[in-house]
């Protein structure tokens, strides 16, 4: 009799996160100036063009690196609490604490907040321009820094550390993680820990709060967390496991970079499952990334109205490493 010897289905970490902003170039500024991340592609919102979407990541915009915008100008503040991801994370070298530290406290567009120790890192707790909850994290990464940017290399930021989800339902939010692939392997307070098998980079922390605000969406909050996946043909085993876990899965949809699935999990947080291609260089050079306004096919004979009604974006306006912060 011969036996299954094909390896368990699971993610592969974290894919991008994406969130709500509000101004265009504020978001720009933060992301590129201050964060020191690239600018890997401006596109716009597939479901309301109208609207831009604006991703960031490292040189080619890697799974695992990307984080993601659309940008509402004059949109509502959102709230941050239960039924949301509550701060997103990256990683820094262990000896790049008080670089970020200083690079943020001399940038008016940011709030940091004093470090803390969390599972043996240390964590620098900050807020963008729009009051949403960031973090930066000691650890080690497989991700090359860009280093074009005003961050100097040593202590550029390498992808993503993990996001906290602050879950209206704790234990099923738990079991999808565990569906997905994630390990428990700590607890701290009202925290547990999940990790991605063999990957670093790819942390989710489980907050059980349930006397928290529940969260409301809008500017300054996350819209939603997508994971790994290699490509179509898994992603489509992935569509039919959790179908058949009782979880409402979108089809397939084409987001020119990658292709997606959705569904929301028990403590009511929007999950992706995205696949690794085809990538952001489809459509552009690597040198270029980022530099013009890219559109789907279906959306090209509105690219004259679209650019006339999206606003101009001035980019690496502070391409010269901050003097004095080393």
């Amino acid at each position: 009799m011969s036996s299954n010897t094909s390896p368990p289905l699971r993610t592969d970490g974290l894919h991008h996160v994406t969130a709500i902003s509000s101004d265009p170039q504020a978001n720009v500024d933060v992301y590129t100036d201050v964060l020191g991340l690239r600018l890997v592609k401006r596109t716009v919102n597939f479901d309301d063009p109208g609207t831009y979407h604006l991703y960031y990541g490292d040189e080619v915009g890697s799974p695992g690196t990307v984080v993601t915008f659309f940008p509402f100008e004059g949109a509502s503040g959102g709230r941050v609490g239960r039924g949301q991801t509550s701060a997103t994370a990256f990683v820094i070298p262990q000896g790049s604490v008080e670089y970020w530290i200083d690079r943020l406290e001399s940038s008016d567009a940011v709030d940091v907040d004093d470090p803390i120790e969390r599972f043996g890192e240390t964590v620098v707790p900050f807020r963008d321009h729009d009051g949403q909850p960031l973090e930066l994290v000691t650890g080690e990464s497989d991700i090359e820094p860009w280093d074009g940017g005003p961050v100097p290399a040593e202590h550029a930021i390498r992808g993503f550390h993990g996001v906290t989800l602050d879950s209206l339902n704790p234990d099923a939010t738990g079991d999808v993680l565990e569906t997905l692939g994630y390990e428990r392997v700590g607890t701290a307070g009202e925290r547990t820990r999940f990790r991605a098998v063999d990957d670093r980079a790819a942390v989710v922390d489980l907050l059980d709060r349930p006397d928290g605000d529940r969260g409301r969406q809008g500017v300054g909050t996350v819209h939603h967390v997508a994971f790994r996946t290699a490509d179509d043909e898994t992603q489509e085993a992935w569509h039919d496991r959790l179908a058949e876990a009782g979880l409402q899965v979108t089809p397939q949809k084409d987001r020119q970079y990658f292709r997606s699935i959705y569904f929301r999990e028990p403590g009511r947080i929007l999950f992706e499952i995205a696949t690794d291609g085809p990538g952001f260089d489809r459509d552009e050079r690597v040198a270029e990334l980022g530099t013009e306004l890219k559109l789907p096919p279906w959306l090209e004979d509105d690219r004259e109205s679209l650019e006339e009604r999206l606003p101009a974006l001035e980019v690496d306006r502070s391409i010269e490493r901050t003097e004095g912060v080393n």
